[in-house]
């Protein structure tokens, strides 16, 4: 950004008082979304001054300077009352005026505005800095400040990543006590090296990893050719995933929008998510409007299209999925170098899905099937999954969960879910561990994070 602080705020209210006259933000008659917007900041840098628990005079002149509120030190701890602003719960909320920021952007409702449906990614962006320059505006800041920032900042980007609406490299504060300019270093991207070698690390998905890494390979040597004035290859990069629930069909998607865009395939690398209630509409004319929304939303990274097969589940008149179906093909035709698609499903019904169709037959040309996980890669995926929760087992509790996956793995039938499975595995095991030793007093810190037999005998899925 290269407009000053108070510029910033300015453009922020001008893109809300857009949003107000699209008529988007349905906010009531007491505020508009400009005057939501400017209270929302005021709660924000009440929430980061909770971080040494008192707001200064120097910060709240900086405040009045920036919001234009008459603010004072009493009136911030009444506003934190007021408002409930604990820190814990503040830190995970959305704000109200960036969820109209999204619905603008990520729903297209104002077409190609003057902001390039970047309204979202912009606002986010402000909040980093305004927070920033608040921290730093005194010599008394502290690492409690950072944290709340920090985590602050972590909600709204995932929140614009699980539209697509994230596409700023990441950064963090480079904090000088009184340096009101605040330098701001770039972390450094992960390489197509270091997203491969991500990619290899998964648990089992031997067949996938094979498909992927041939993949990637071919379109480095297609980009050395390219440098060298050579003849390029057409190189189809749309796929269809096959595989039961949690294979990590997602997973691996996700993972290939960051390779892509590493390799310099894709502008942007976001994977924008949905299955066919995002694309179908109830009435003629709704579904190629919806679908090219949603097309519009992953332009420069991979659209990923869940149960695909569901499209053309109906034949009859007042079923539109074939409509959705010729919205994306043309999508696909027209913009072969901004989108890549990835439809997904149980592999029977993929197979039935890609041959109704002469151009998605075309147009998808490489199939990577995912197997189902075996007991031992499921149990090394709970194991995983146990450690990033600071948890682990004993021998006997790692015996008994073996046995289940086992025989889980062994008589599987539609309900099996794989990782899904285990992820509710543990949920039950950490709760049945928690009714254990909640009255334990003073509990050490291995019983705090050991799973027992106990915790896991008899679990039902």
């Amino acid at each position: 950004m290269s407009e000053n602080l108070h510029e910033q705020i300015e453009k922020c209210y001008r893109m809300a008082d857009a949003i107000n006259e699209a008529g988007i933000a349905k906010i009531g008659q007491q505020m508009t979304l400009r005057e939501t917007l400017r209270y929302e900041f005021l709660k924000f840098i009440v929430y980061l001054s909770s971080g040494d628990d008192v707001i200064l005079d120097v910060e709240t002149k900086f405040v009045n300077e920036y919001l234009g509120f008459n603010l004072t030190s009493e009136m911030a701890k009444q506003l934190k009352i007021s408002e409930s602003i604990i820190p814990e719960i503040y830190g995970s909320q959305v704000p109200v005026g960036m969820k109209y920021f999204v619905l603008a952007d990520a729903g297209g409702k104002m077409g190609k505005d003057v902001y390039h449906n970047r309204k979202a990614e912009y606002l986010s962006g402000v909040y980093t800095e305004l927070g920033r320059r608040f921290i730093s505006c005194n010599d008394n800041m502290s690492e409690t400040e950072i944290k709340y920032l920090t985590r602050y900042m972590g909600m709204m980007d995932t929140f614009l990543k699980e539209y697509g609406l994230y596409t700023r490299k990441a950064t963090r504060p480079n904090l000088v006590p009184g340096d009101v300019s605040v330098a701001v270093e770039d972390e450094k991207e992960p390489t197509a090296e270091e997203l491969i070698e991500n990619l290899n690390a998964l648990t089992g998905l031997s067949g996938v990893k094979d498909e992927i890494n041939s993949l990637v390979n071919l379109i480095k040597v297609q980009k050395l050719r390219e440098k060298n004035g050579l003849k390029q290859t057409d190189v189809s990069k749309h796929l269809v995933f096959t595989g039961n629930p949690g294979t990590g069909k997602t997973t691996v998607a996700r993972m290939l929008a960051s390779i892509y865009k590493s390799l310099g395939v894709l502008s942007e690398g976001q994977l924008v998510e949905v299955d066919r209630s995002g694309l179908v509409g109830g009435f003629v004319g709704q579904t190629a409007i919806k679908t090219q929304k949603v097309i519009d939303s992953a332009m420069g990274g991979v659209l990923f299209i869940d149960e695909a097969y569901t499209l053309n589940v109906g034949k009859g008149d007042n079923d539109f999925g074939q409509e959705a179906v010729d919205t994306l093909l043309k999508a696909m035709e027209d913009n072969r170098d901004e989108l890549i698609v990835i439809v997904a499903g149980y592999p029977e019904l993929m197979e039935e899905f890609i041959s109704s169709n002469p151009g998605l037959k075309s147009r998808f040309s490489k199939t990577v099937l995912f197997e189902d996980y075996t007991p031992d890669e499921l149990m090394d995926i709970l194991k995983k999954m146990l450690k990033k929760q600071d948890y682990k087992m004993t021998a006997g509790a790692a015996k008994c969960a073996k046995e289940f996956f086992t025989k889980r793995y062994e008589e599987r039938d539609d309900t099996f879910a794989n990782a899904r499975d285990v992820r509710n595995y543990m949920e039950r095991a950490v709760s049945n561990h928690a009714t254990r030793i909640v009255n334990v007093k003073n509990a050490s810190e291995k019983v705090l994070t050991t799973i027992e037999k106990a915790d896991v005998e008899g679990i039902v899925l």
